[in-house]
């Protein structure tokens, strides 16, 4: 895989995971990180490019993305990984974590994909993917904040690929379950479930660039049982959620095991 491709929230988890798995099929791999010393870190132990960025800043975006490119060459690929997921009672959600929540999610992958776009349509070429979720289309109490920022994502992804479809560039979500990383730190899987490995979610993303899709539900089994659940009435979706503890997943957690990740993603 001859690709340069720049990971933004990489320095960890998905990000880091999908870099590493690139790096493995020969792609020119630069992560990006608003944590400096995490992402040198990772990008010393991987052997690439880590560069500081705050996705939320067009300034701190665009130099990455020139640095990138500085030191890989043009990007063929741009992942827009980065993500915070507060969780809780809606009602006891700051509104400084829900404006945090939209800058990160929402507006940084946005703004991602727009200075993409920049670069990749002019040469009509190029591949962006959009870390979405499954909480893009399934919505879960304690979850409003990033459900809301997910779904926002979704569609914003998918509009997108409409209008740039016949240019050239492909765009792209991926929708990935419950998965092992900080984000779901102090909770417990859904009864009778087994998350995700950031492994697995680095695997489709792999797969997405080698047969780019519109989107790619992690793990694939599942993208049949949403679309079906989309048909059942409210009064079945709620009980199906009951049986699975989905209803109470996010409320009833462990908030001393959340400290330390609630901390970094309010620094």
């Amino acid at each position: 895989m001859s690709k340069v491709v720049a990971i933004t929230g990489a320095a960890r988890g998905i990000g880091l995971a999908t870099a590493r798995a690139l790096k493995a099929k020969g792609a020119v791999v630069v992560i990006g990180d608003i944590d400096e010393a995490a992402v040198a870190e990772a990008a010393e132990s991987l052997g690439v490019t880590g560069l500081v960025v705050d996705v939320t800043s067009r300034e701190s975006f665009a130099a990455f993305l020139d640095r990138a490119e500085e030191a890989a060459g043009p990007l063929d690929m741009v992942v827009n990984n980065a993500g915070i997921m507060p969780i809780g009672p809606v009602t006891d959600e700051s509104d400084a974590d829900a404006r945090r929540c939209v800058d990160i999610n929402v507006h940084g992958v946005m703004l991602g994909t727009k200075l993409a776009l920049d670069r990749m349509l002019p040469r009509g070429g190029g591949h962006v993917i959009n870390m979405a979720s499954l909480a893009g289309v399934t919505f879960t109490p304690g979850l409003a904040l990033y459900n809301a920022s997910k779904a926002a994502v979704v569609a914003f992804t998918e509009a997108t690929r409409l209008e740039v479809q016949d240019r050239g560039v492909h765009v792209s979500a991926v929708l990935p379950t419950f998965t092992n990383t900080e984000l779901v730190a102090g909770t417990r899987s859904p009864k009778g479930m087994k998350n995700c490995e950031p492994e697995d979610i680095a695997a489709a993303v792999v797969e997405l660039i080698g047969r780019p899709r519109p989107q790619v539900v992690v793990p694939a089994k599942l993208a049949r049982q949403v679309r079906l659940g989309a048909l059942l009435p409210d009064r079945v979706r709620q009980a199906i959620a009951r049986r699975y503890g989905l209803d109470r997943i996010f409320l009833d957690f462990d908030p001393d095991a959340r400290k330390a990740y609630d901390a970094r993603i309010r620094t």
